[in-house]
């Protein structure tokens, strides 16, 4: 495939239907005053672009028309628009993916993941990045540590749900946590709870290899459940002998009624629940006996001003995401096919990457 430069044609993966993606050209709006070119090196497959491949929508975002695929990324800076004084070509960043408009209340009031306006990556009907080259505000390009990978910058999409996640929550040095959902974002919440201080993290889920997995990044201790909801009671008094002690704040990184019923019920009085996985869109939980022990419930939404502090636990190595990168591919027709059946089968698939 052709890099995009002179004579060479920008190619990227196109979603055209239900379980159909096409590398085809792909034309790049001009270059800003604050834009940037940058020929992209690395992109992770993310649930929500395998949740558009097989259903083209995911929560309220319908693809009505063909859009590229890809959120998680990082490139080397091939272009600067001449008002950039932040960086040069050859530069090495990790691109975050959404622009908010910088005029509502939301965005003033330094909410910008709030912004009803935001140009998401890969979000109907704005194209993503998992192409040769795209154009991007410069504002939204970090520069990578040296002894940081292009596949750890891609990384740090995934990550900042976690920090931001953690930031909600007020996640510190004596905080418990308890992590229901042991998939990437529950892996990636936990290593950003540990990163933040919490000295006892606990994951749950239903399938043993993914909590065999949480146990060598660093998981204290492991619950399998079911995924019966006769059986929270039981799974409750489990988890909190293993925890043996109060848990102060648990994250659903997997949003199912059930995960929510058990985080409910497993949070101390006074703790904190963050709902982060958005399994089901309505959901049956016992609200008034949570309400009455005054435990909090806090939702997010992608995240905010989490970049930086995302390369610095990177740089410090006080976060390695290295070992969540299970499988790699390169940019082809047949390889990107593949890769998001990968993606899709799970199995042993944490994260799946590609190297263009």
């Amino acid at each position: 495939m052709g890099k995009g430069g002179e004579g060479d044609v920008n190619m990227a993966a196109w979603l055209v239907g239900v379980n159909t993606l096409k590398v085809q050209p792909f034309k790049l709006p001009p270059l800003g005053p604050h834009d940037v070119k940058i020929n992209m090196k690395a992109v992770g497959i993310c649930g929500s672009d395998v949740h558009y491949l097989k259903t083209m929508r995911c929560a309220d975002f319908i693809v009505k028309e063909p859009m590229v695929i890809g959120h998680e990324c990082a490139g080397i800076i091939e272009e600067v628009g001449n008002e950039v004084k932040s960086l040069t070509p050859g530069d090495r960043v990790a691109l975050e993916p959404g622009i908010s408009c910088w005029r509502c209340s939301y965005c003033k009031d330094g909410s910008y993941n709030l912004c009803p306006d935001m140009k998401f990556f890969a979000t109907p009907p704005v194209h993503g990045s998992l192409a040769n080259q795209v154009v991007h505000p410069a504002d939204l390009c970090f520069k990578l540590p040296d002894n940081v990978s292009l596949e750890e910058g891609a990384m740090c999409e995934p990550l900042s749900v976690g920090i931001h996640a953690c930031r909600r929550a007020n996640v510190g040095a004596e905080t418990t946590v308890l992590i229901m959902g042991a998939g990437p974002i529950g892996l990636v919440t936990m290593l950003a709870a540990r990163a933040f201080g919490a000295p006892r993290i606990v994951l749950v889920d239903v399938d043993s290899h993914r909590l065999s997995v949480a146990k060598q990044l660093g998981a204290d201790g492991i619950v399998q459940v079911s995924t019966n909801i006769q059986d929270v009671t039981n799974e409750v008094a489990e988890i909190q002998k293993t925890m043996g002690a109060g848990v102060d704040v648990t994250f659903d990184c997997a949003g199912f009624s059930k995960t929510m019923s058990t985080a409910l019920s497993a949070t101390r009085s006074g703790g904190k629940v963050c709902l982060v996985g958005m399994g089901h869109g309505e959901m049956v939980v016992p609200l008034t006996g949570a309400a009455a022990r005054e435990v909090d419930i806090v939702g997010i939404f992608r995240y905010k001003n989490t970049w930086p502090l995302c390369l610095e636990f990177l740089r410090t190595g006080k976060i390695d995401v290295k070992p969540l990168i299970t499988h790699r591919f390169n940019f082809s027709q047949s390889e990107v096919v593949e890769a998001f059946e990968t993606s899709a089968r799970g199995g042993d698939a944490i994260k799946v990457m590609f190297n263009l």
